[in-house]
Protein backbone atom coordinates (compact mmCIF):
# COMPACT_ATOMS: atom_id res chain seq x y z
CA UNK A 1 0.00 0.00 0.00
CA UNK A 2 1.30 3.42 -0.97
CA UNK A 3 2.10 6.18 1.77
CA UNK A 4 -0.72 8.24 0.60
CA UNK A 5 -3.13 5.56 0.84
CA UNK A 6 -1.87 4.95 4.55
CA UNK A 7 -2.50 8.42 5.35
CA UNK A 8 -5.59 8.74 4.00
CA UNK A 9 -7.13 5.79 5.75
CA UNK A 10 -5.53 6.86 9.54
CA UNK A 11 -7.02 10.90 8.54
CA UNK A 12 -10.27 8.89 7.83
CA UNK A 13 -10.17 6.16 10.74
CA UNK A 14 -9.66 9.23 13.03
CA UNK A 15 -12.35 11.47 11.63
CA UNK A 16 -14.88 8.68 12.02
CA UNK A 17 -13.89 7.55 15.52
CA UNK A 18 -14.40 11.78 16.51
CA UNK A 19 -17.55 11.40 14.73
CA UNK A 20 -18.53 8.55 16.31
CA UNK A 21 -18.20 10.76 19.64
CA UNK A 22 -15.51 8.98 20.86
CA UNK A 23 -13.01 11.33 22.95
CA UNK A 24 -10.88 13.22 21.26
CA UNK A 25 -7.45 11.59 22.68
CA UNK A 26 -9.12 8.06 22.49
CA UNK A 27 -10.15 8.28 18.96
CA UNK A 28 -6.67 9.69 18.02
CA UNK A 29 -4.59 7.50 20.19
CA UNK A 30 -6.34 3.69 19.02
CA UNK A 31 -5.83 4.90 15.39
CA UNK A 32 -2.12 5.57 15.91
CA UNK A 33 -1.81 2.02 18.35
CA UNK A 34 -3.40 0.40 15.86
CA UNK A 35 -2.07 1.48 12.46
CA UNK A 36 1.92 1.22 14.16
CA UNK A 37 0.72 -2.56 15.28
CA UNK A 38 -0.62 -3.41 11.12
CA UNK A 39 2.32 -1.36 9.80
CA UNK A 40 5.47 -3.29 12.33
CA UNK A 41 3.61 -5.82 14.52
CA UNK A 42 4.92 -6.43 17.88
CA UNK A 43 7.34 -3.54 17.94
CA UNK A 44 4.79 -1.28 17.04
CA UNK A 45 3.62 -0.66 20.42
CA UNK A 46 7.40 0.81 21.26
CA UNK A 47 5.74 3.41 19.47
CA UNK A 48 3.28 4.90 22.07
CA UNK A 49 5.84 3.99 24.69
CA UNK A 50 8.27 6.48 23.26
CA UNK A 51 5.52 8.89 23.18
CA UNK A 52 4.71 8.68 26.64
CA UNK A 53 8.40 9.02 27.57
CA UNK A 54 9.07 11.71 25.20
CA UNK A 55 6.08 13.65 26.84
CA UNK A 56 7.46 12.59 30.84
CA UNK A 57 10.60 14.25 30.13
CA UNK A 58 9.54 17.42 27.95
CA UNK A 59 10.41 20.12 31.13
CA UNK A 60 7.97 23.05 29.99
CA UNK A 61 4.71 20.60 30.08
CA UNK A 62 5.17 21.33 34.19
CA UNK A 63 3.63 24.98 33.22
CA UNK A 64 0.46 23.51 32.24
CA UNK A 65 -0.72 22.59 35.70
CA UNK A 66 0.83 26.11 36.76
CA UNK A 67 -0.94 28.01 34.59
CA UNK A 68 -4.00 26.33 34.45
CA UNK A 69 -4.09 26.45 38.50
CA UNK A 70 -2.90 30.07 38.67
CA UNK A 71 -5.94 31.24 36.23
CA UNK A 72 -8.79 29.31 38.25
CA UNK A 73 -7.27 31.07 41.70
CA UNK A 74 -8.00 33.78 40.37
CA UNK A 75 -11.48 33.14 38.74
CA UNK A 76 -12.53 30.99 42.40
CA UNK A 77 -11.16 33.96 44.52
CA UNK A 78 -13.67 36.85 42.59
CA UNK A 79 -10.46 38.71 41.88
CA UNK A 80 -11.78 38.60 38.21
CA UNK A 81 -14.89 40.34 39.78
CA UNK A 82 -12.80 42.95 40.96
CA UNK A 83 -11.09 43.63 37.39
CA UNK A 84 -15.32 43.93 36.31
CA UNK A 85 -15.83 46.48 38.66
CA UNK A 86 -12.98 48.63 37.75
CA UNK A 87 -14.06 48.45 34.23
CA UNK A 88 -17.75 49.24 35.40
CA UNK A 89 -16.58 52.59 37.14
CA UNK A 90 -13.66 53.75 35.41
CA UNK A 91 -15.64 52.91 31.88
CA UNK A 92 -19.35 53.27 32.20
CA UNK A 93 -19.81 57.38 31.13
CA UNK A 94 -19.05 56.03 27.77
CA UNK A 95 -21.13 55.30 25.13
CA UNK A 96 -20.60 51.08 24.78
CA UNK A 97 -18.04 52.08 27.66
CA UNK A 98 -18.80 48.53 29.72
CA UNK A 99 -18.75 46.65 26.57
CA UNK A 100 -14.92 47.87 25.78
CA UNK A 101 -14.62 47.21 29.53
CA UNK A 102 -15.72 43.68 28.97
CA UNK A 103 -13.06 43.49 26.27
CA UNK A 104 -10.49 44.94 28.41
CA UNK A 105 -11.42 42.41 31.14
CA UNK A 106 -11.09 39.22 28.98
CA UNK A 107 -7.64 40.65 27.78
CA UNK A 108 -6.85 40.76 31.50
CA UNK A 109 -8.69 37.15 32.05
CA UNK A 110 -6.42 35.94 28.99
CA UNK A 111 -3.32 36.83 30.69
CA UNK A 112 -4.35 35.06 33.93
CA UNK A 113 -5.45 31.83 32.77
CA UNK A 114 -4.95 31.17 28.63
CA UNK A 115 -7.93 29.19 27.80
CA UNK A 116 -10.68 30.90 25.95
CA UNK A 117 -13.17 28.39 27.90
CA UNK A 118 -12.43 30.39 31.05
CA UNK A 119 -13.13 33.98 29.60
CA UNK A 120 -16.42 32.96 28.18
CA UNK A 121 -17.49 31.82 31.83
CA UNK A 122 -16.43 34.84 33.24
CA UNK A 123 -17.83 37.19 30.68
CA UNK A 124 -20.97 35.37 30.74
CA UNK A 125 -21.73 35.39 34.82
CA UNK A 126 -20.04 38.73 35.56
CA UNK A 127 -20.36 41.00 32.47
CA UNK A 128 -23.65 39.54 30.42
CA UNK A 129 -26.35 40.11 33.27
CA UNK A 130 -24.66 43.30 33.87
CA UNK A 131 -25.04 44.93 30.29
CA UNK A 132 -28.15 43.40 30.14
CA UNK A 133 -29.76 45.03 32.84
CA UNK A 134 -28.19 48.39 31.57
CA UNK A 135 -30.17 48.44 28.22
CA UNK A 136 -27.09 46.79 25.69
CA UNK A 137 -27.89 45.28 22.62
CA UNK A 138 -27.97 41.71 23.35
CA UNK A 139 -26.49 41.14 20.15
CA UNK A 140 -23.82 43.48 20.82
CA UNK A 141 -23.13 42.28 24.14
CA UNK A 142 -23.47 38.73 22.99
CA UNK A 143 -20.78 38.86 20.35
CA UNK A 144 -18.90 41.54 22.54
CA UNK A 145 -18.32 38.24 25.14
CA UNK A 146 -17.70 35.38 22.57
CA UNK A 147 -15.17 37.66 20.65
CA UNK A 148 -13.17 38.21 23.83
CA UNK A 149 -13.24 35.45 24.80
CA UNK A 150 -11.70 33.83 22.01
CA UNK A 151 -7.87 35.94 22.75
CA UNK A 152 -7.14 33.66 25.72
CA UNK A 153 -5.85 31.38 23.47
CA UNK A 154 -3.87 34.20 21.83
CA UNK A 155 -2.82 36.34 24.67
CA UNK A 156 -0.03 34.77 26.78
CA UNK A 157 0.20 32.72 28.45
CA UNK A 158 -1.58 30.76 26.18
CA UNK A 159 -2.35 26.94 26.79
CA UNK A 160 -2.97 26.29 23.08
CA UNK A 161 0.64 27.93 22.11
CA UNK A 162 2.52 25.60 25.01
CA UNK A 163 0.53 22.48 23.06
CA UNK A 164 1.80 23.88 19.87
CA UNK A 165 5.31 24.44 20.90
CA UNK A 166 5.43 20.94 22.09
CA UNK A 167 4.24 19.55 18.69
CA UNK A 168 6.10 21.93 16.73
CA UNK A 169 9.37 21.83 18.55
CA UNK A 170 9.43 25.36 19.06
CA UNK A 171 10.33 27.85 22.19
CA UNK A 172 7.35 28.63 24.16
CA UNK A 173 8.68 31.52 24.95
CA UNK A 174 8.72 32.81 21.43
CA UNK A 175 5.50 31.59 20.47
CA UNK A 176 4.13 33.52 23.89
CA UNK A 177 5.99 36.55 22.75
CA UNK A 178 4.84 36.09 19.11
CA UNK A 179 1.04 36.24 20.45
CA UNK A 180 1.56 39.41 22.44
CA UNK A 181 0.97 42.40 19.43
CA UNK A 182 -1.33 40.39 17.68
CA UNK A 183 -3.17 39.82 20.75
CA UNK A 184 -3.15 43.18 21.38
CA UNK A 185 -4.16 44.70 18.07
CA UNK A 186 -7.17 42.49 17.77
CA UNK A 187 -8.49 43.71 21.19
CA UNK A 188 -7.76 47.41 20.36
CA UNK A 189 -9.41 46.64 16.56
CA UNK A 190 -12.77 44.59 18.65
CA UNK A 191 -12.25 48.27 20.96
CA UNK A 192 -12.15 50.47 17.70
CA UNK A 193 -15.38 48.43 16.37
CA UNK A 194 -17.49 48.70 19.45
CA UNK A 195 -16.37 52.73 19.99
CA UNK A 196 -17.38 53.38 16.67
CA UNK A 197 -20.62 51.33 16.40
CA UNK A 198 -22.10 52.80 19.35
CA UNK A 199 -20.72 56.41 18.44
CA UNK A 200 -23.49 56.28 15.51
CA UNK A 201 -26.01 54.83 17.44
CA UNK A 202 -26.10 55.11 21.02
CA UNK A 203 -28.91 53.56 21.90
CA UNK A 204 -26.62 49.94 21.55
CA UNK A 205 -24.73 50.84 24.26
CA UNK A 206 -26.07 53.35 26.72
CA UNK A 207 -23.67 54.97 29.31
CA UNK A 208 -24.12 54.78 32.55
CA UNK A 209 -26.69 56.91 34.59
CA UNK A 210 -25.43 60.32 36.26
CA UNK A 211 -25.99 58.46 39.84
CA UNK A 212 -24.22 55.26 38.73
CA UNK A 213 -21.41 57.29 37.91
CA UNK A 214 -21.45 59.54 41.34
CA UNK A 215 -18.83 57.32 42.95
CA UNK A 216 -16.39 58.90 45.49
CA UNK A 217 -12.42 59.20 44.33
CA UNK A 218 -11.50 56.91 46.86
CA UNK A 219 -13.92 54.63 45.77
CA UNK A 220 -12.33 54.53 42.37
CA UNK A 221 -9.19 54.68 43.36
CA UNK A 222 -9.35 51.46 45.99
CA UNK A 223 -11.36 49.53 42.32
CA UNK A 224 -7.96 50.58 40.42
CA UNK A 225 -5.42 48.97 42.91
CA UNK A 226 -7.71 46.07 42.96
CA UNK A 227 -8.02 45.98 39.42
CA UNK A 228 -4.66 46.11 38.91
CA UNK A 229 -3.94 43.46 40.80
CA UNK A 230 -3.72 40.66 38.35
CA UNK A 231 -1.82 42.89 35.91
CA UNK A 232 0.71 43.32 38.87
CA UNK A 233 0.94 39.19 38.79
CA UNK A 234 1.32 38.88 35.52
CA UNK A 235 3.99 40.84 35.47
CA UNK A 236 5.95 39.69 38.29
CA UNK A 237 5.75 36.70 36.55
CA UNK A 238 6.82 37.18 32.86
CA UNK A 239 9.34 39.94 33.62
CA UNK A 240 12.24 37.76 35.13
CA UNK A 241 11.30 35.14 32.44
CA UNK A 242 11.52 38.10 29.54
CA UNK A 243 15.21 38.98 31.02
CA UNK A 244 16.44 35.57 31.43
CA UNK A 245 16.38 35.62 35.04
CA UNK A 246 13.93 32.40 35.57
CA UNK A 247 13.43 29.53 33.10
CA UNK A 248 9.43 29.38 32.14
CA UNK A 249 8.67 26.34 34.46
CA UNK A 250 10.41 28.62 37.13
CA UNK A 251 8.31 31.79 36.36
CA UNK A 252 5.09 29.83 36.05
CA UNK A 253 5.37 29.19 39.61
CA UNK A 254 5.91 32.47 40.34
CA UNK A 255 2.79 33.51 38.80
CA UNK A 256 1.11 30.31 40.57
CA UNK A 257 2.72 31.31 43.76
CA UNK A 258 2.14 34.95 43.60
CA UNK A 259 -2.16 34.62 42.63
CA UNK A 260 -2.14 32.24 45.81
CA UNK A 261 -1.08 35.25 47.66
CA UNK A 262 -2.98 37.53 46.51
CA UNK A 263 -6.26 35.24 47.70
CA UNK A 264 -5.05 35.15 50.78
CA UNK A 265 -4.65 38.54 51.58
CA UNK A 266 -7.56 39.71 50.08
CA UNK A 267 -8.65 36.65 52.61
CA UNK A 268 -10.74 34.96 49.62
CA UNK A 269 -8.89 31.66 49.86
CA UNK A 270 -11.36 29.43 51.27
CA UNK A 271 -11.70 25.74 51.67
CA UNK A 272 -14.30 25.77 48.91
CA UNK A 273 -12.61 27.80 46.71
CA UNK A 274 -9.05 25.97 47.02
CA UNK A 275 -11.25 22.63 46.53
CA UNK A 276 -12.57 23.58 43.28
CA UNK A 277 -9.69 25.21 42.09
CA UNK A 278 -7.25 21.96 42.63
CA UNK A 279 -10.00 19.49 41.15
CA UNK A 280 -10.71 21.81 37.80
CA UNK A 281 -6.46 22.16 37.50
CA UNK A 282 -6.41 18.49 37.53
CA UNK A 283 -8.98 18.11 35.15
CA UNK A 284 -8.05 20.05 33.21
CA UNK A 285 -4.22 19.06 33.17
CA UNK A 286 -4.86 15.27 32.83
CA UNK A 287 -7.15 15.88 29.54
CA UNK A 288 -4.59 17.76 27.90
CA UNK A 289 -1.62 15.56 28.69
CA UNK A 290 -3.96 12.45 27.50
CA UNK A 291 -4.31 14.82 24.43
CA UNK A 292 -0.27 15.42 23.73
CA UNK A 293 0.03 11.77 24.16
CA UNK A 294 -2.17 10.44 21.26
CA UNK A 295 -0.86 13.61 19.11
CA UNK A 296 2.39 12.77 19.46
CA UNK A 297 1.79 8.84 18.57
CA UNK A 298 -0.17 9.43 15.46
CA UNK A 299 2.50 12.09 14.82
CA UNK A 300 5.42 9.52 14.75
CA UNK A 301 3.41 6.99 12.59
CA UNK A 302 3.18 10.07 9.82
CA UNK A 303 6.87 10.46 10.35
CA UNK A 304 7.61 6.76 10.18
CA UNK A 305 5.95 6.08 6.98
CA UNK A 306 6.95 9.19 5.28
CA UNK A 307 3.31 10.56 4.59
CA UNK A 308 4.32 14.15 5.22
CA UNK A 309 6.47 13.86 2.14
CA UNK A 310 4.24 12.59 -0.07
CA UNK A 311 1.68 15.01 0.98
CA UNK A 312 4.12 17.59 0.12
CA UNK A 313 5.02 16.19 -3.29
CA UNK A 314 1.10 15.43 -3.69
CA UNK A 315 0.30 19.13 -3.49
CA UNK A 316 3.17 20.73 -5.26
CA UNK A 317 3.81 18.54 -8.26
CA UNK A 318 0.50 16.71 -8.25
CA UNK A 319 -1.74 19.75 -8.11
CA UNK A 320 1.28 22.55 -8.86
CA UNK A 321 0.33 24.87 -5.98
CA UNK A 322 2.56 27.48 -4.56
CA UNK A 323 3.44 27.21 -0.95
CA UNK A 324 0.80 30.60 -0.61
CA UNK A 325 -2.06 28.72 -2.01
CA UNK A 326 -1.12 25.54 -0.06
CA UNK A 327 -1.22 27.91 3.48
CA UNK A 328 -4.35 29.03 2.10
CA UNK A 329 -5.93 25.56 2.14
CA UNK A 330 -4.58 24.95 5.51
CA UNK A 331 -6.37 28.01 6.77
CA UNK A 332 -9.29 27.01 5.30
CA UNK A 333 -9.24 23.10 6.64
CA UNK A 334 -9.04 24.86 9.82
CA UNK A 335 -11.98 27.02 9.65
CA UNK A 336 -13.89 24.32 8.47
CA UNK A 337 -12.74 21.75 11.46
CA UNK A 338 -13.53 24.17 13.52
CA UNK A 339 -17.05 24.02 12.92
CA UNK A 340 -17.56 20.74 15.16
CA UNK A 341 -13.65 20.61 16.76
CA UNK A 342 -12.13 22.75 19.67
CA UNK A 343 -8.93 24.40 18.96
CA UNK A 344 -6.66 21.67 20.90
CA UNK A 345 -8.49 18.95 19.02
CA UNK A 346 -7.77 20.63 15.61
CA UNK A 347 -4.49 21.38 16.36
CA UNK A 348 -3.45 17.18 17.55
CA UNK A 349 -5.71 15.95 14.07
CA UNK A 350 -3.51 18.35 11.90
CA UNK A 351 -0.13 18.87 13.30
CA UNK A 352 1.42 15.41 12.18
CA UNK A 353 0.12 16.93 8.58
CA UNK A 354 0.81 20.61 8.19
CA UNK A 355 3.42 21.62 11.05
CA UNK A 356 6.06 19.61 9.13
CA UNK A 357 4.43 20.89 5.85
CA UNK A 358 5.07 24.33 6.97
CA UNK A 359 8.56 24.13 8.26
CA UNK A 360 9.19 22.07 4.64
CA UNK A 361 7.76 24.92 2.28
CA UNK A 362 9.84 27.40 4.33
CA UNK A 363 7.46 28.94 6.23
CA UNK A 364 8.49 30.05 9.98
CA UNK A 365 6.77 27.72 12.28
CA UNK A 366 6.48 30.86 14.77
CA UNK A 367 4.44 32.73 12.27
CA UNK A 368 2.48 29.91 11.57
CA UNK A 369 1.74 28.85 15.28
CA UNK A 370 -0.13 32.38 15.45
CA UNK A 371 -1.88 32.16 12.28
CA UNK A 372 -3.08 28.71 13.02
CA UNK A 373 -4.41 30.30 16.84
CA UNK A 374 -6.03 33.22 15.08
CA UNK A 375 -7.64 30.70 12.57
CA UNK A 376 -8.86 28.92 15.43
CA UNK A 377 -10.11 31.72 16.80
CA UNK A 378 -12.58 32.50 14.21
CA UNK A 379 -13.08 29.32 13.74
CA UNK A 380 -14.73 29.01 17.17
CA UNK A 381 -16.94 31.33 16.29
CA UNK A 382 -18.44 30.21 12.57
CA UNK A 383 -22.10 28.69 12.20
CA UNK A 384 -23.53 26.44 12.27
CA UNK A 385 -21.26 24.27 14.89
CA UNK A 386 -18.84 26.50 16.05
CA UNK A 387 -17.61 25.59 19.84
CA UNK A 388 -18.23 29.15 21.20
CA UNK A 389 -21.62 29.69 19.59
CA UNK A 390 -22.63 26.81 22.31
CA UNK A 391 -21.36 27.68 24.76
CA UNK A 392 -23.02 31.17 24.91
CA UNK A 393 -26.13 28.99 24.46
CA UNK A 394 -25.49 27.39 27.24
CA UNK A 395 -24.37 29.64 29.81
CA UNK A 396 -26.58 33.21 28.16
CA UNK A 397 -30.14 34.18 29.85
CA UNK A 398 -33.44 32.85 27.52
CA UNK A 399 -33.65 36.43 26.14
CA UNK A 400 -30.25 35.90 24.27
CA UNK A 401 -31.92 33.21 21.34
CA UNK A 402 -29.40 30.81 19.03
CA UNK A 403 -30.59 33.22 16.29
CA UNK A 404 -29.06 36.14 18.20
CA UNK A 405 -25.84 34.89 19.04
CA UNK A 406 -25.84 33.44 15.45
CA UNK A 407 -26.44 37.10 14.25
CA UNK A 408 -23.84 38.86 16.71
CA UNK A 409 -20.70 36.90 16.24
CA UNK A 410 -20.90 38.92 12.28
CA UNK A 411 -19.06 41.64 12.45
CA UNK A 412 -16.53 40.50 15.23
CA UNK A 413 -15.52 37.41 13.05
CA UNK A 414 -14.99 40.49 9.93
CA UNK A 415 -12.26 42.19 12.39
CA UNK A 416 -11.11 38.85 13.40
CA UNK A 417 -10.48 37.87 9.53
CA UNK A 418 -9.23 41.02 9.18
CA UNK A 419 -6.66 40.53 11.39
CA UNK A 420 -5.79 37.76 10.71
CA UNK A 421 -5.09 38.82 6.94
CA UNK A 422 -3.27 41.95 8.29
CA UNK A 423 -1.12 39.07 10.38
CA UNK A 424 -0.70 37.03 7.32
CA UNK A 425 0.31 39.81 4.79
CA UNK A 426 3.09 41.24 7.87
CA UNK A 427 4.54 38.17 10.06
CA UNK A 428 7.08 40.96 11.46
CA UNK A 429 3.58 41.76 14.11
CA UNK A 430 4.09 38.41 15.14
CA UNK A 431 7.50 38.25 14.55
CA UNK A 432 8.79 41.20 15.91
CA UNK A 433 8.87 40.67 19.67
CA UNK A 434 10.32 37.72 19.99
CA UNK A 435 13.28 38.31 17.56
CA UNK A 436 13.86 42.05 19.64
CA UNK A 437 13.86 39.92 23.06
CA UNK A 438 15.85 36.49 21.58
CA UNK A 439 18.46 39.10 19.69
CA UNK A 440 17.34 36.97 16.37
Amino acid sequence: MSFEMIAILMFASMMLMLITGQRVFAGIGFVAVVSALLLWGDGGVEIAFTASMKLMKWYPLLTLPLFIYMGFILSESGIADDLYKMFHVWMGGLNGGLAIGTIGLMVLISAMNGLSVAGMAIGATIALPELLKRGYDKRMISGVVQAGSSLGILVPPSVVLVLYAMIARQPVGKLWLAGVIPGLMMATMFIVYIAIRCKINPTLGPPLSKEERDVPQAEKLRLLRAGMLPLIIFFVMMFPFVKGWTSLVESSAVGAATATIAAIVKRRLTKEVFDNTVRQTLNISAMFMWIILAALAFGAIFDGVGAVKAIKNFFLDGLGLSRWEILILMQLSFLLMGTFLDDTAMLVIVAPLYVPLVGALDFDLIWYGILYTITSQIAYMTPPFGYNLFLMRAMAPPEITLKDIYMSIIPFVGVMLLALLTVTVFPQIALWLPGFVYGN
